[in-house]
């Protein structure tokens, strides 16, 4: 099968890390969410504006086109709306009484679901005490109304819209996945994968990992599941850089593929992204070992196409609309001291072409 390639044509950095990221429908700005607040970045001028701010880490990133606006969530548990054209705060939801560890919206823009809880020992075998506040909302985008509050075991770390926004599916610590029907709330699957769930042997003895990020594929009939193989040693972070592919609509949610053997190295995986052609996705995350920290693979066969090795943590894989740019968002470590007085920028931006 022919390799693809990736030809880095845009390159920069704004002031602190990037946790979640989206883009416009034409491909020009990107609305990053940041551990000092949400920026705009212009990839024609290679530069950025800070348009607004949450109590702690910005953590997820949208745009509501049909607004005119932004959408952000953070570790405050807020949701926030900015106007495109003012960059003015227009609202502001307090959603979850913890982090909101990710968000989405779906399709239509009409609903955003967003997920939180916090991982507190439920008994002596440190299984997940149970939820003290619903893991996954769903609002309206218009307004900010819950339209759905549902029960998850915490913590809750990944959340989808199908392609047509019927179902919403949310994945945790544990590596259980729900998927439920958006119009009424009801249950629609459930099922739990142990392959991305480590118990610390060696120095933590409590679970670690879990499912990072998930994604439908566009017949919506499968999930993709990513995150990180278990580890004896959880502290190492040396898990097998995974995803997993699974047919839920079935009586029994069933396991279709997951990375072939010999084309995964070490690493958490944090990141998914489907190519809108149907073809193939992107996976990305950190870098443990091995030689790659992004790769895309056939969203048919699984086999790997092409490989990336950033020199930084990936926390968000974006493909623009036309399928001809990938855009990869992260961090490049935490600077311990200033440089002169400032502190080194160490959010990273880059643009891809796809040949």
């Amino acid at each position: 099968m022919k390799q693809l390639t990736l030809n880095r044509s845009i390159h920069f950095k704004v002031p602190t890390g990037i946790l979640g990221a989206a883009v416009t429908p034409d491909g020009g700005t990107l609305a990053a969410a940041c551990m000092d607040g949400v920026y705009l970045a212009d990839f024609e001028a290679q530069s950025a504006e800070r348009i607004g701010t949450h109590a702690s880490y910005a953590s997820s990133a949208a745009f509501l086109t049909s607004q005119n606006a932004v959408v952000s969530a953070g570790y405050d548990g807020a949701i926030q709306w900015f106007d495109l054209e003012t960059r003015e705060q227009r609202r502001q939801v307090g959603l979850h009484k913890f982090w909101s560890w990710d968000m989405s919206v779906s399709p239509d823009e009409q609903m955003i679901a967003s997920v939180t809880g916090q991982y507190l020992a439920g008994g002596y075998k440190y299984e997940p005490q149970a939820e003290t506040e619903p893991s996954v909302r769903i609002i309206a985008a218009d307004s900010g109304e819950v339209l759905h509050s549902l029960e998850h075991v915490p913590s809750v770390q990944a959340v989808a819209f199908s392609s047509t926004g019927e179902y919403v599916a949310a994945g945790n610590l544990m590596g259980e996945v729900r998927v439920w029907n958006t119009r009424t709330g009801e249950l629609a699957a459930r099922w739990t994968t142990p392959d991305f769930t480590s118990w610390g042997i060696i120095k933590s003895h409590c679970y670690l990992g879990g499912i990072f990020a998930l994604r439908f594929t566009p017949d919506d009939r499968q999930l993709l599941l990513a995150g990180m193989g278990p580890m004896r040693d959880p502290m190492a972070g040396n898990g097998r850089q995974l995803w997993q592919k699974w047919a839920w609509q079935q009586d029994e949610p069933a396991k279709v593929d997951e990375t072939h053997e010999g084309e995964s190295g070490e690493g958490l995986m944090e990141t998914l992204a489907i190519h809108p052609g149907g073809e193939f996705f992107a996976m990305g995350g950190r870098l443990r070992g091995g030689d790659w920290n992004v790769a895309l693979f056939n969203l048919t066969t699984g086999e790997r196409r092409a490989i990336l090795k950033t020199g930084y943590r990936v926390t968000e894989a974006l493909f623009t609309s036309d399928g001809t740019r990938m855009i990869l968002v992260g961090t490049q470590g935490q600077p311990r001291k200033p440089e002169d007085g400032v502190f080194p920028d160490f959010g990273r931006i880059e643009v891809y072409e796809l040949g």
